[in-house]
């Protein structure tokens, strides 16, 4: 018996609405009036790189924590993200940010230099079979600047909305005599987000393999007790790979904190946010893995795409609850 492999939708689409382009720019004359920052990499377990070579400078809006000197897009870690200072000066954007139907997470102005160009390279974790998307609004640019996606250029317009799938190759390159900047959403798909994409694209993404995730709910009374120590396996703490329920057991702890819980294992600490029904999702993460609570015993959940993948992992003995 064969099977279909579901269609992988374009590599671009450009989304609805369009936005005030003389707005957007008067904005930014706000916020230029110092040199930004170069661009930094997150990487895994909430580690930092250094400045990247290339002349890309960033003014974080949006990120873990609400840290205006971190340039990074974050991801999995302690913090939840918040709105920077810089923000606050930027009320039309923010009122745009306000708009988009949908969780997000790191949102930065990206200034790429006269003669600046990057390598060329793929962001694996912006794939619609995780839930993750990366959203542009361009806010200056000129036909010398080009982002070049899956072997074709792109040279999108100010106050236009787009989608990218940057998990394909793509570079960006600037040959003009001005910075480009754009304002870079990253942010989860929702069902409410892809209605904003073209009616050829909605019709794709109802047959491709995608991962929509929930709106953002309230948290309801935690069924367990905690804190309270759980054997996982060590994949669920592995975001480079999409296999979160294999690996080796390890203990992690679970605490309480605020609306949602903390996931802490050996030195490195998750904030959780919660999505629905006792279950719990990484801040800075989709609904590709996440933790349910019962009333006697936790369910981890792997997504990728529609298929989904469930383990039922007791609680331990209240004795050893409050375990390390």
């Amino acid at each position: 018996m064969s099977t279909t492999t579901p269609a992988r939708p374009a590599p671009a689409a450009r989304l609805t609405p369009a936005f005030d382009a003389a707005r957007l720019a008067g904005e930014l004359a706000r916020v230029t009036e110092h040199q930004w920052e170069r661009q930094r990499t997150h990487y895994a377990a909430d580690r930092i790189g250094p400045d990247t070579p290339t002349d890309w400078r960033v003014l974080p809006l949006r990120n873990p924590g609400g840290d205006a000197t971190r340039t990074d897009p974050g991801g999995p870690g302690p913090d939840d993200y918040a709105a920077t200072h810089w923000l606050q000066q930027l009320p039309y954007l923010r009122e745009i940010l306000d708009s988009i139907p949908a969780p997000l997470n790191a949102v930065r102005l990206l200034a790429l230099g006269p003669a600046a160009a990057s390598q060329p390279h793929c962001d694996p974790k912006y794939t619609l079979a995780r839930g993750m998307v990366r959203l542009h609004i361009p806010i200056v640019t000129h036909p010398g600047a080009v982002l070049v996606l899956d072997g074709t250029e792109h040279r999108w317009q100010p106050g236009e909305f787009w989608y990218g799938d940057f998990s394909r190759e793509h570079l960006v390159r600037n040959t003009g005599p001005v910075r480009r900047v754009h304002a870079v959403i990253d942010t989860l798909l929702t069902r409410e987000l892809a209605g904003l994409f073209p009616e050829p694209w909605q019709e794709e993404l109802a047959a491709a393999d995608v991962l929509f995730n929930q709106q953002p709910v309230p948290a309801r009374q935690l069924p367990a007790v905690l804190p309270i120590s759980l054997i996982l396996p060590s994949g669920f703490m592995d975001f480079g790979h999409d296999t979160p329920l294999e690996g080796p057991s390890t203990t992690v702890r679970l605490t309480e904190r605020g609306d949602g819980l903390v996931l802490q294992s050996g030195d490195h600490r998750f904030a959780l946010t919660p999505v629905a029904d006792g279950e719990y999702r990484y801040t800075g993460w989709s609904e590709q893995r996440t933790l349910q609570l019962r009333g006697d015993h936790v369910v981890v959940h792997a997504r990728h795409g529609r298929a989904l993948t469930s383990q039922h992992i007791p609680f331990p003995a209240p004795s050893s609850r409050a375990g390390a």
